[in-house]
């Protein structure tokens, strides 16, 4: 059995962590983890084989593997790598910033990384590499010189958030909002603050700064709950705010008007992006980088991987937020694309995940908001939808391959869409 600090050393040497032997790289480490449906400590001599220095195993599939010194056998490799990963954060000596919330926590962190890289060598959690073992590696991807370390933390039951703070050990912490996201691990919506605020609760413990959004009358509550007044800092709408704006909707992207002047013109498709902006705003500010720098970082920022973006087609305007959906995004969505002043609004919207004994329900809230709205057409795919089996007034289609079909066939002109559901539907690939 190897310590962790052993195990650290040879980290250190390396060319990295992988837990994917698609993904090696001469001298890398290879954790073989497993999960419900796979076993990576089969595919460990294959890692080795494609030239990975070590693989992490907590199986040998052989006594003959026990002489193998490429192969670190330990008792839990999934908790290996996240004790790990809270090794190397005691390593480090720049301040680290846990990013959560039911919407919006990673346009938020891509936008304060673009803002604190106009400063500091700054790492950010890649992608939407969140959970478990994303957290894990976004730390061990950081390397000792970093200055700033931002990391997403997304959950779908509580204490998962308690469970990364102990090895993320975050510094300063923000929540985005809390919505109906996740319900059925949460058991509701009072659990999905009691586990977002776990954050908030590990921050007020170790005397850390919070950044609190002003306008959520939940999270202000709780911050000043778990943690002291002369920790929090304040963002929104309000006059005290430390960080003061109002949005400016003009066309589909939404522009920012800072209460010192400043005017951000973005590249985000939403007034719902208005929390995000000023929690980038509020946190540059905060850490010194200067307010041109942080309006040059905002403004160049272009959404990517399905999430609040703009996409042309001939003389069609489609707004494209197809990577996450739930009761709260689809309701903002929904509320910003009827105040937009376009021609010709159809809307087609897939099923929303995870809601458990509340699907139902909040699938039925979904539709009577869209048959309140002034549209062309209202489309909507997925089993979530089901009711509507069989509507004269509404399309329905049970998967995303139907309605490709149907789409395809359409010759859709002057038209604004909005295409918004859960990744699992996989609706942008109607715009192939």
């Amino acid at each position: 059995m190897m310590t962790i600090a052993d195990l650290h050393r040879l980290y250190l040497s390396s060319a990295g962590i992988t837990t994917d032997t698609r993904t090696i790289q001469p001298g890398s480490i290879f954790f073989a983890l497993r999960g419900d449906k796979f076993n990576a400590n089969l595919f460990a001599k294959e890692a080795l084989a494609k030239g990975a220095g070590y693989a992490v195993v907590d199986e040998l599939q052989s006594e003959a593997d026990r002489g193998n010194p490429h192969l670190i056998l330990v008792e839990d490799a999934l908790k290996t790598l996240q004790d790990l990963s809270g090794y190397h954060r005691s390593k480090l000596e720049c301040p680290v910033l846990a990013i959560t919330g039911s919407n919006g926590k990673t346009t938020t962190k891509e936008l304060v990384a673009a803002v604190l890289s106009k400063k500091y060598k700054a790492v950010a959690t890649k992608g939407n590499l969140n959970n478990h073992i994303g957290v894990p590696l976004t730390l061990l991807s950081t390397p000792l010189d970093t200055e700033f370390l931002i990391v997403e933390m997304g959950a779908n039951h509580q204490r998962e958030i308690a469970g990364y703070c102990i090895y993320a050990d975050p510094d300063y912490g923000l929540i985005t909002n809390v919505g109906k996201a996740h319900l059925e691990g949460f058991g509701g919506e009072e659990g999905v603050l009691k586990g977002k605020t776990e954050l908030y609760a590990h921050i007020g413990r170790k005397g850390g700064k919070l950044f609190v959004n002003s306008g959520s009358a939940k999270l202000t509550e709780r911050a000043q709950l778990l943690a002291s007044v002369d920790r929090l800092i304040y963002y929104g709408q309000k006059a005290g705010d430390y960080c003061c704006g109002a949005p400016i909707q003009s066309g589909e992207f939404l522009s920012v008007d800072l209460s010192d002047g400043t005017h951000i013109r973005t590249q985000l498709v939403g007034q719902y992006n208005f929390d995000n902006v000023m929690a980038a705003v509020c946190i540059g500010r905060y850490f010194g980088v200067n307010m041109a720098d942080i309006r040059h970082a905002i403004e160049s920022y272009i959404p990517s991987n399905n999430r609040s973006q703009k996409v042309t087609a001939g003389t069609n305007t489609i707004l494209l937020d197809a990577y996450n959906a739930n009761p709260s995004s689809m309701t903002e969505a929904l509320r910003n694309f009827a105040a937009l002043d376009a021609p010709h609004k159809i809307t087609i919207l897939g099923e929303m995940m995870e809601l458990g004994e509340y699907s139902e329900i909040e699938h039925l809230k979904i539709i009577d908001i869209v048959q309140g709205m002034d549209l062309d057409q209202r489309i909507f795919v997925g089993d979530g939808f089901h009711m509507l089996k069989g509507a004269k007034d509404l399309l329905y289609f049970e998967h995303t391959d139907a309605l490709q079909e149907w789409y395809k066939a359409q010759h859709f002109e002057n038209t604004t869409q909005l295409i918004k559901g859960s990744r699992k539907n996989g609706l942008e690939r109607l715009l192939q």
